[in-house]
């Protein structure tokens, strides 16, 4: 899996990473609410160990943002023993589980992995990024900078299309043919249709935008 750790104390986050790799996770750590915040956004890890004492933006703050970002990432919070009050609240704004300070390193590994074992994990031709428009396809969520992007079926099955290739040109009727299927069901005047309501939604309110028109051939989705 691919783990982010965010926890203000070096060498408690150092000796966590440490572990998870011996275990063979991919993981990385933040010792700050708000940075962590923004890598677990860019980068849609399968797993989160979050802190709930942290500088800038504190854990409940962090988890609250994330489960309005639409991140499906499962969230294990780390909190002061006894400290029920934060414990239950954790896990009432979207946590997992939770373990108590101090811990042993063996079993912050066992309550990881025993999360990864709940529900299937996202493989990256689930995760499609394009500049900062994210969606995951399993879950079928889109988020452009952060913030959640509500998209009915028929967009997001056009957006998928278009973000699983980014910078190829796709002709009105291609597009047709991946989301339709059945030659009866649509007109390629629909697809102008779709591309319209995914422009409003997705760039009206960005000064950069991802999808484009080549007059007399088609639609793309790029960064520049």
């Amino acid at each position: 899996m691919r783990i982010l750790v965010i926890e203000d104390e070096p060498q408690l986050a150092r000796h966590v990473t440490s572990a998870l790799t011996r275990h063979g996770h991919v993981a990385t750590a933040h010792f700050d609410g708000a940075d962590g915040l923004k890598a677990a956004l860019a980068d849609f890890p399968d797993l989160v160990v979050l802190d709930l004492n942290l500088p800038t933006l504190d854990g409940l703050t962090v988890l609250s943002r994330l489960r309005s970002a639409g991140s499906p990432a499962r969230v294990l919070i780390l909190t002061a023993r006894g400290d029920v009050e934060h414990r239950v609240k954790g896990l009432n704004a979207g946590a997992d589980d939770y373990l108590a300070k101090p811990f042993s390193l063996d079993e912050l590994v066992a309550r990881v992995e025993a999360l990864g074992r709940r529900g299937s994990t996202p493989t990256a031709a689930d995760l499609l990024k394009v500049a900062d428009l994210h969606m995951d396809v399993q879950h079928r969520r889109v988020t452009r900078a952060g913030k959640p992007v509500a998209l009915s079926p028929r967009e997001f099955d056009v957006l998928q299309v278009l973000m699983q290739e980014p910078g190829r040109v796709f002709s009105r009727t291609e597009l047709c043919e991946r989301v339709w299927q059945r030659d009866h069901e649509y007109d390629t005047r629909t697809v102008e249709i779709f591309i319209t309501r995914l422009r409003k939604k997705i760039d009206s309110a960005f000064a950069l935008p991802l999808i484009h028109t080549l007059r007399s051939v088609g639609y793309t989705i790029r960064a520049s």
